[in-house]
């Protein structure tokens, strides 16, 4: 693995373990060769951590600040909600693993949630397109990424965002994309809808199958909670466990396991993870 690494430019650094701290002797090295470079670099504007720890997030910000944009990088299971948030762009490797050659259909919904992701298009262009009603679709997108760092086209396996764009205007006739490939534009058609519905105590768990289905669909057999009541929230931004009887998330989950749904692991550190069944 070294002489790849050293093959392909990387500096290989050695990690030596002592103490009770061994996780986090490195850290500071990357955070010190990250500024060092953001400050020492103009020409460098694009930053990749990959990574899922939270105490990359001050480092995220710092660079953000600079100008520079961030893209992190990480297994779902361990990658936190608040520096996937904090990253401009992040990619879960189970999406990157996921073959995405052949293109999703109406019929197989083995990607990521299409309805929910055309709530979000429509609402975008409905709040930030011209006076004319167009939007530029790079723009369309860097907007995009900024609510939901972690999207990736390739999660609904497309190679390209136009081609998404595409199959969602021919889908829900909802947006209409026109123009050349470089300078195409999307706007919206007709009235828009709540597809989305409410979260109640008859309908979580079907919901929550669903989600959890089309995430180990995508290639994400264990999750953190986290991110499953972070994609929850998306559709339902007002969901709230307690509304439905739950004091917390947690107690959820806990339901679920008991219904074999899912079951409950933690790894080394302690943390709660989400096992796909």
């Amino acid at each position: 693995l070294k002489e790849v690494l050293l093959s392909n430019t990387f500096n290989v650094l050695p990690s030596i373990k002592y103490g009770v701290n061994q996780k986090n002797n490195l850290d500071i090295q990357l955070v010190i060769d990250a500024l060092d470079v953001a400050y020492t670099n103009d020409l460098i504007d694009c930053f990749c951590i990959v990574s899922g720890d939270s105490d990359y997030t001050p480092l995220v910000g710092k660079l953000k600040s600079m100008g520079k944009y961030v893209l992190g990088i990480s297994r779902s299971e361990v990658a936190s909600n608040i520096f996937i948030k904090a990253c401009n762009e992040f990619i879960f490797l189970e999406s990157v693993t996921t073959d995405s050659s052949s293109p999703a259909s109406d019929e197989d919904d083995t990607y990521s949630d299409p309805d929910d992701l055309s709530e979000v298009l429509e609402k975008i262009i409905s709040d930030q397109a011209d006076t004319d009603g167009t939007m530029f679709v790079s723009e369309l997108k860097k907007t995009l990424l900024r609510l939901r760092p972690e999207f990736s086209e390739k999660s609904y396996g497309y190679s390209s965002f136009g081609k998404l764009l595409n199959v969602m205007e021919t889908r829900y006739h909802t947006i209409k994309v026109f123009g050349d490939n470089n300078s195409l534009k999307v706007k919206l058609l007709g009235d828009q809808k709540n597809l989305s519905g409410e979260i109640s105590k008859s309908n979580w768990v079907s919901i929550l199958q669903n989600l959890l289905t089309r995430l180990k669909n995508s290639g994400f057999n264990r999750v953190n909670p986290s991110i499953i009541k972070s994609e929850l929230q998306k559709k339902y931004p007002d969901f709230d466990e307690r509304q439905i009887g739950f004091k917390k998330f947690s107690d959820m989950m806990k339901r679920l396991e008991k219904d074999k749904i899912i079951r409950i692991e933690f790894n080394e550190a302690k943390t709660m993870l989400i096992k796909i069944l």
